[in-house]
């Protein structure tokens, strides 16, 4: 019950974050049609992701807990993009760069593929 209880602290936290920093950025470029605020906060989720992951990984340790409030609640609240940039840097690192290229067409293909059905489903119903 206390890993749900962090994770959704955190998620509150992350997802606040989220709206606040991608209405500023898009406030910031309106004049741009590029969804500015989207793509800030999905970079800002990577870089905090890598950062907190390398930290981790060469000079601090957390409780599983703690990772669990950060990674999953915060940065997962924030964007979950993060999880899917630092997992395809993570199979890169690890000499398995075709299971990357696989994982990022998947993940992008079938990600606008669901859009596209779920925005085809809700015109039919």
């Amino acid at each position: 019950m206390i890993k749900l209880l962090l994770i959704g602290s955190g998620g509150f936290i992350g997802s606040v974050g989220r709206y606040l920093v991608s209405r500023g950025m898009q406030s910031l470029f309106m004049e741009l049609s590029l969804p500015i605020g989207t793509l800030s906060v999905n970079v800002i989720g990577c870089l905090l992701a890598g950062l907190l992951g390398g930290l981790l990984e060469t000079r601090f340790t957390l409780t599983s807990e703690m990772q669990l409030f950060f990674f999953v609640g915060i940065l997962g609240g924030f964007t979950t993009f993060s999880a899917f940039g630092y997992e395809t840097y993570n199979l890169l690192r690890t000499t398995h760069p075709l299971v990357a290229g696989a994982n990022m067409l998947a993940q992008i293909g079938l990600g606008i593929g669901a859009v596209c059905l779920g925005h085809w489903l809700a015109r039919i119903f």
